[in-house]
């Protein structure tokens, strides 16, 4: 469930943003992209998904598969607690334990504040959603 969220979590509310929003890995590679309307694409800009205004996340046959609050509350499609972005970006997991840092420029740090990626133009709830609460 966590490597749908994953997937699917990449990310943004269509109204903040007038273009796109771009997602790159610790190799500053392309990953995939968000457009205006929420629709979430990957790198070969095939359809994933899309996040609703409401921070709900819709895989691409629709179905609900999680929710990221308002508030940075990570939740999955059965409503579990998964963890949590706080204001100034910092990640926890369900334990409350620290995992890693969205900074205000979009850089992702992890919880040895090594460089695991860039969220260009991204909100830090729905960065932190891709980096941090997924499978490999």
């Amino acid at each position: 469930m966590k490597k749908i969220l994953l997937l699917l979590l990449m990310l943004i509310s269509a109204a903040t943003l007038c273009t796109a929003q771009t997602l790159r890995n610790g190799s500053n590679a392309y990953i995939g992209k968000i457009e205006r309307d929420g629709t979430i694409r990957d790198r070969s800009n095939a359809y994933v998904g899309k996040i609703e205004s409401d921070g709900t996340v819709r895989d691409r046959s629709n179905a609900y598969i999680g929710k990221i609050e308002r508030d940075g509350t990570i939740r999955d499609r059965g409503n579990a607690y998964l963890g949590k972005v706080e204001s100034d970006g910092t990640v926890r997991d369900r334990s409350n334990a620290y995992i890693g840092k969205v900074e205000r420029d979009g850089t992702i740090r992890n919880r040895s504040n090594a460089y695991i990626g860039k969220a260009d133009g991204v909100e830090p709830r729905f960065a932190a959603l891709y980096f941090f609460f997924s499978m490999p």
